[in-house]
C-alpha cells in the first residue's frame, strides 16, 4: 500500500496518492490487472467514451519520436453502453477510484454519456475531452472557444452532481482565458495538457507516417511545454489542476506539483512501463520522504524564482 504521506484528495474524492492513469494510455483499466500494483495507483482515467462505438483511424496510428511518440488512435472506443456492461463491474472491484473521460463532437453527445453514466456506482468523476471539433459549429474546437466551453461545461454542469474536470488542449495562444472559462461554467478541476499536434514524413515516400496525417505529440520532448502550462493555469484558476505531458519518473511529477498541480497523470510512460504509474508514485515517495515532508500536499505550489 501506499505510503500515507501520498494520501490527498482532488474535488472531494480521497485518492491514495496523487498518480493517476492518464486517458487513452491504460486502456478502461481493467486489462491492467496483474500488470501494476494498485495499492500505489492514485485513479486510473478511463479511455474516452462516446454515445456509440468508434472504429478510430486508418493504420498505421503510432510513430516513435525522439522524445516521445506521436498517435492518432482516433478516440477508437466500445461506447458508453458496452463499458457500463463490460468494463465498469471489473473497474468496481479493484479498489482504485476511476474517473470516467467523456468526448463527443457536440454538447448532446457530452450529455448522452454523462446521463448513460450517471446512474452507475464505481465512478467518482467524469474529465471531459474538449479536444474534439464542434460539428454544430463549423468544426471549431471547444478547446480553443471560451464561449464554447462554457456552454459544454454548463451543460454538463447541470445535469450531474459527480465533479468535473476539464482536459484541455495546449493547442491554443493563451491557456489562462480557456482554463477561467472552465471554472467559471462550473469545473470542479482542469487538467493539462493534452496532445499537441504534430507532422512526421518519411522522406523516402514522402507521405505522413501516420495514417491519418497529423497526430497528437507526448512524452519526455514535450514536459517543459506542459509544465509552463501547468504553471499559467494554475495560478489563473483557484481550482485543482492536475498536471500531465511526459511524466516519467517521480521527480518529473514532483516538478509537474511544484508548479501547482495538485495531481498528475501518468501516460505515454506507461507504453514501454506497463507499471509505471506505481513506479512513480514510489519514486515521488521517495522524494518527498527525502525532503523531510510530511505530506506531498507541500511541494504544490512551491516554486521559487529567483529574484
Amino acid at each position: 500500500m501506499a505510503s500515507s504521506r501520498l494520501a490527498t484528495t482532488l474535488c472531494g474524492i480521497s485518492l491514495p496518492t496523487p498518480v493517476l492513469a492518464a486517458s487513452g494510455t491504460f486502456a478502461y483499466g481493467v486489462e491492467m490487472d496483474g500488470l501494476v500494483d494498485w495499492g500505489w495507483v492514485g485513479g486510473i482515467v478511463v479511455k474516452g467514451l462516446s454515445r456509440e462505438p468508434m472504429k478510430g483511424n486508418p493504420p498505421p496510428r503510432l510513430w516513435e519520436t525522439e522524445g516521445g511518440m506521436m498517435n492518432s488512435i482516433g478516440l477508437q472506443n466500445i461506447g458508453v453502453r458496452a463499458f457500463i456492461q463490460e468494463k465498469l463491474p471489473g473497474l468496481r472491484r479493484l479498489g482504485v477510484p476511476v474517473i470516467a473521460n467523456v468526448f463527443g463532437y457536440a454538447v448532446e453527445d457530452y450529455l448522452e454519456v454523462v446521463s448513460a453514466l450517471d446512474g452507475e456506482e464505481g465512478l467518482a468523476a467524469y474529465e471531459l475531452n474538449v479536444s474534439c471539433p464542434n460539428t454544430k459549429h463549423g468544426g471549431i474546437f471547444f478547446s480553443t472557444d471560451p464561449e464554447l466551453l462554457s456552454e459544454l461545461v454548463g451543460a454538463i454542469r447541470a445535469r450531474t452532481r459527480r465533479p468535473l474536470i476539464v482536459k484541455l488542449s495546449p493547442n491554443v495562444a493563451k491557456i489562462e482565458p480557456v482554463a477561467q472559462a472552465a471554472e467559471r461554467a462550473g469545473a470542479n478541476a482542469i487538467s493539462l495538457v493534452n496532445t499537441f499536434i504534430g507532422l512526421a514524413i518519411d522522406p523516402y515516400t514522402r507521405k505522413p507516417r501516420i495514417g491519418a496525417g497529423f497526430a497528437g505529440v507526448s512524452g519526455p520532448g514535450i514536459k517543459p511545454i506542459a509544465l509552463r502550462l501547468v504553471y499559467e493555469a494554475a495560478r489563473a484558476v483557484t481550482v485543482p489542476v492536475i498536471g500531465l505531458g511526459g511524466i516519467a519518473s517521480g521527480l518529473d511529477a514532483a516538478e509537474f506539483l511544484i508548479a501547482g498541480a495538485s495531481a498528475v497523470e501518468v501516460g505515454t510512460a506507461t507504453f514501454w512501463d506497463p507499471g509505471a504509474v506505481g513506479r512513480i508514485a514510489k519514486e515521488l515517495d521517495g522524494f518527498v520522504g527525502e525532503q523531510g515532508l510530511t505530506s506531498v500536499s507541500k511541494l504544490v505550489g512551491s516554486i521559487h524564482w529567483p529574484r
